[in-house]
């Protein structure tokens, strides 16, 4: 439904590229749907179309982007997973991204706007000013500073403020500003990247020759919500995981229960083995074959 929605608006859909980064050294793995874009973002590639969108294969296991310690005690933490996102390459900016991302989940996926928070880069007036254009209640848009709302793929190269959209799981009546960015109830579904500048070695931001958008909306957790679970363990990508692991231990539900976390961390940790190992990454000592390693032990453990 994602893919589609975004063909609908001139988006070119681009297959996921490899979880082993082509052509880049400053990355073991790709972490975000926009590794792949990277040089067209910086202007060094021309490709035939200036919007694209994908469902983007990305492993967070190592350097900026590490959720391994997460996994097994959060209910929507993965070392593997698929990011769905929209671009634009110099093309369009802030206003058509949000009016995308408020149409897309309000009108066409129908999630309750009394549950939806919206949160922006401290100074970004003029995001925060496009949500309530769109729709949001002024008191639902957030501002927060670096930590929650600046991204970039690392330390160095294309990055820029923020815009992120959150999905509240709890009882309405206690629901309130302060939960988000703070507690698990507030989940976060959708980051819209305003990609502005390319961040040097030295910590200096260079304006990118073309001011333009990355976004990021987890496939998992939209799944969860759109599927009535307050998990993502319990939607159709990991139950039939779970219930094997179940299946192959003998045990009952009570058990499952029981040790949750670690149903998970194996269901999680497979799903992350087996598609290093299909790209060719075997367990051992140093950099990616060693990360393998690692996962597959903590798997294990």
């Amino acid at each position: 439904a994602f893919i589609r929605y975004f063909e609908q608006q001139g988006h070119q859909a681009v297959p996921s590229s490899a979880l082993i980064p082509q052509a880049d050294p400053t990355l073991l793995f790709t972490n975000a749907g926009m590794v792949q874009f990277k040089d067209t973002f910086l202007g060094l590639e021309q490709r035939p179309y200036k919007r694209a969108t994908t469902s983007q294969k990305c492993l967070r296991v190592s350097g900026k982007h590490n959720d391994l310690e997460n996994v097994g005690p959060s209910p929507r933490h993965h070392t593997f997973f698929e990011m769905l996102g929209n671009f634009s390459f110099g093309d369009y900016f802030k206003r058509d991204a949000i009016r995308f991302a408020w149409h897309l989940l309000i009108d066409e996926l129908g999630l309750p706007l009394e549950r939806m928070w919206f949160s922006v880069y401290n100074d970004d007036d003029e995001a925060e000013r496009l949500w309530i254009e769109a729709g949001a209640p002024k008191e639902r848009v957030l501002r927060f500073g670096k930590k929650d709302n600046w991204w970039s793929m690392g330390d160095t190269g294309p990055c820029g403020p923020s815009s992120e959209i959150h999905y509240y799981w709890g009882d309405l009546a206690t629901q309130t500003a302060a939960g988000v960015n703070k507690d698990d109830e507030y989940l976060e579904i959708w980051n819209l990247v305003f990609m502005q500048y390319d961040a040097k070695p030295d910590g200096t931001l260079a304006p990118l020759p073309a001011p333009s958008v990355d976004t990021g909306a987890g496939l998992e957790r939209l799944a969860s919500i759109l599927q009535g679970k307050d998990n993502n363990y319990d939607t159709d990508a990991f139950a039939p995981i779970m219930a094997r692991i179940q299946e192959l231990l003998g045990q009952d539900d009570a058990h499952r229960q029981q040790n949750l976390a670690r149903y998970r961390a194996i269901a999680d940790h497979s799903r992350s083995i087996s598609f290093l190992i299909a790209e060719g990454v075997m367990p051992g000592n140093e950099g990616r074959n060693y990360v393998l390693r690692m996962i597959l032990r903590r798997a294990a453990r």
